[in-house]
């Protein structure tokens, strides 16, 4: 009878230590950091890329001023999003890093305070005491510092802050969506250019937004109408301005 109890209760215990530990099952969630970078990449490439050539359209320049000035805001645009991703995203490394160093020290100077921080923890989360300090005891002596990072942290491996991928993400994806109103430009006759580069970029949005809903498991259509309501009215105010300066100009 002891020995059946004790395989019963070994069995629970790693069942429950493979429920907080994690599994290998593929989730969505490990593709939220280079999914965030490349979609906002993308479409700020494409939003903000057509925003400015239709307000220098709107403002009658050239047909050749106007690629030029769509030209300059890819490369800008693209830098910027590179350098402005990696600041923010090596910040949170940066913290996260920070408050692992703080958990490796409190685990060398209080080991015992952490394995009762840690069973409390698996407590809140529906487990009986016993079984929780089995629990912490079997993770700790595993991997001390990850289970902490993972159930008191929240620092997860496939979530951390990656900032040089997420500036290569962000630049790389900014420069394609960029090319794609500047193509339309570059073979769009004069006359039809501000309409042309307006629907075709508006089509671009959606497919945009209806693609990263799709890869993150959120509803396809409404993805695909958010980011063109939001695109139309940016690229409305902008030619708008545009329109308005080229007037008093």
């Amino acid at each position: 009878m002891d020995l059946k109890r004790h395989s019963r209760r070994q069995h629970q215990i790693e069942n429950a230590s493979g429920m907080l530990a994690g599994n290998k099952e593929r989730h969505r969630t490990g593709r939220i950091g280079w999914l965030r970078a490349t979609v906002l990449g993308a479409n700020d490439g494409i939003l903000s890329t057509s925003s400015l050539v239709l307000g220098v359209a709107a403002a009658h320049a050239t047909h050749s001023n106007v690629l030029v000035a769509g030209a300059a805001g890819l490369v800008a645009g693209a830098m910027s999003m590179a350098a402005g991703e990696y600041v923010s995203v090596h910040s949170q490394a940066d913290t996260e890093q920070a408050e692992l160093e703080l958990e490796r020290q409190e685990l060398k100077t209080d080991s015992r305070g952490e394995h009762e921080e840690l069973t409390a923890i698996y407590v809140e989360r529906g487990l009986n005491p016993a079984l929780a300090k089995q629990v912490a005891e079997q993770l700790m002596a595993h991997d001390a510092l990850g289970a902490h990072a993972r159930d008191e942290l929240g620092i997860i491996e496939t979530v951390r802050a990656r900032p040089i991928q997420a500036a290569l993400a962000s630049a790389g994806s900014f420069a394609v969506g960029a090319a794609l109103p500047l193509l339309v430009i570059y073979v769009a006759p004069a006359a039809v250019l501000i309409p042309l580069i307006a629907g075709t970029s508006l089509v671009f949005l959606a497919l945009l937004g209806a693609l990263a809903a799709r890869t993150g498991g959120a509803p396809v259509m409404m993805g695909a109408m958010r980011v063109t309501f939001w695109g139309a009215l940016a690229m409305l105010v902008t030619a708008g301005v545009g329109w308005l300066f080229g007037t008093v100009a």
